[in-house]
């Protein structure tokens, strides 16, 4: 489609181009030339079938010696990285939000960040232990095990699929996410209470866990 106005003058052309090229990152493919209000191009056809060769293909570099650790073993530490991720996103944001912090001495944000890092392994621990009430895949490494290649995506086995699809676990109990399953175990309490009001001595109450409380007790070895 022809523009109405027409761009002129080599600024206002070296502008678009600019914009142009590094919106597509296609610079180093085109050799261009402006003249006043002319501007012609041409491709690196060379430069361009070099890059189509290595299309789908990246490269992972290491310092570990061959010896050591296999080249799929590489690839699948690279990959591993993602849990990392995982786990800043949910010490700063998700669950723990280690920000923002009001302290006035290192030792103070030095010991806030620890007690972080320290939830955020019981997390961890829990829901490895947890899955099979959770969304994650408590099969996962049977799940691994049909992996034709360890560059392909992680696959999911059968049983989280049906998880994902029906939201029930296999006994039918309701799927989780760590979160609401925590809010489920905020309605446990234990109440003290006051018989007489001259009597000091306190009773203790517990409120009687639920089928999923008892079944989340049970599968991290806690008695409530």
């Amino acid at each position: 489609m022809k523009r109405t106005n027409p761009l002129r003058g080599g600024n206002q052309i070296s502008l678009e181009l600019g914009m142009v090229v590094n919106n597509n990152n296609v610079d180093k493919h085109l050799k261009h030339e402006i003249n006043n209000n002319l501007f012609t191009y041409e491709r690196y056809l060379e430069k361009i079938e070099e890059e189509a060769r290595l299309d789908g293909i990246y490269v992972i570099r290491t310092s570990i010696k061959s010896e050591e650790m296999k080249s799929d073993q590489v690839v699948g530490a690279y990959k591993r990285l993602s849990q990392v991720e995982k786990a800043f996103r949910s010490l700063k944001t998700i669950d723990l939000k280690v920000r923002p912090i009001f302290h006035w001495t290192d030792d103070r944000i030095r010991a806030h960040v620890f007690l972080c890092m320290l939830a955020y392994y019981v997390e961890w621990h829990m829901i490895r232990k947890l899955a099979p009430i959770l969304f994650d895949d408590h099969c996962r490494a049977e799940a691994e095990e049909s992996r034709e290649s360890i560059v392909r995506p992680a696959p999911r086995s059968d049983e989280a699929k049906a998880k994902e699809k029906t939201k029930r676990t296999e006994d039918g109990a309701p799927v989780h996410s760590f979160r609401t399953l925590l809010q489920d175990l905020g309605t446990l309490a234990m109440n003290k209470i006051r018989i007489n009001a001259n009597d000091s001595s306190l009773l203790t109450m517990n409120t009687v866990a639920t089928d999923l409380q008892k079944k989340v007790f049970d599968l991290l070895g806690v008695t409530p």
